[in-house]
This record gives C-alpha cells, structure tokens and sequence, in this order.
C-alpha cells in the first residue's frame, strides 16, 4: 500500500536532517494518513478510503465527499476516485 492520499493525491516528500555541526542526511518526511469512512449521500453508502488529514478537513469544509469529488478536476484524482466520482454522478442523475 503507498504512502498516498486517495482524495488529494499528497505523498511522501524528502528532505535533510541538519544537526547543530551542520551535518546533512537525508530523511522523509510521511503525510498523517488515516484510515476513515466516509459517508455518499448520493450512492447511501459508506466508502473506506486511506486519506490525510487535511484531505479530511477539506471534504468536511466542501459538505461531505460527493461535494468535494464532484467539484475536483478528473486530473487531480486517481483511477478509484474517478470511479466513485462517475458512480456519483450517475446516481444523482438518476434521483
């Protein structure tokens, strides 16, 4: 499983450890993900998906996921997301 957001995509960065005689080495610095369920409206069910934290905060601030998916561009979200996106749609079409 990698260590990526499902929803914005935020991942692993690298950077330095700087000690105070100014050595340099290499380190990771790993996004806050969590494991959560969040609630569709439009499809009446729960999907569990591996999200950062801030990632959770958004979703919260759009009005829950469908908002945030539908209002999301394609190209920002990956192969799953588009999926659930589509199944939204369709859903709120039909309704």
């Amino acid at each position: 499983m990698s260590r990526r957001c499902a929803l914005t995509g935020k991942g692993v960065q690298t950077g330095n450890n700087v000690s105070h005689a100014h050595n340099k080495t290499r380190r990771r610095y790993l996004p806050n993900l969590q494991q959560v369920s969040l609630m569709s409206d439009a499809l009446g069910k729960s999907v569990r998906l591996r999200v950062s934290t801030a990632a959770i905060r958004s979703v919260e601030h759009k009005g829950g996921l469908d908002a945030f998916l539908l209002d999301a561009r394609d190209s920002d979200l990956n192969l799953e997301m588009r999926r659930l996106k589509k199944q939204i749609k369709s859903a709120q079409v039909t309704v």
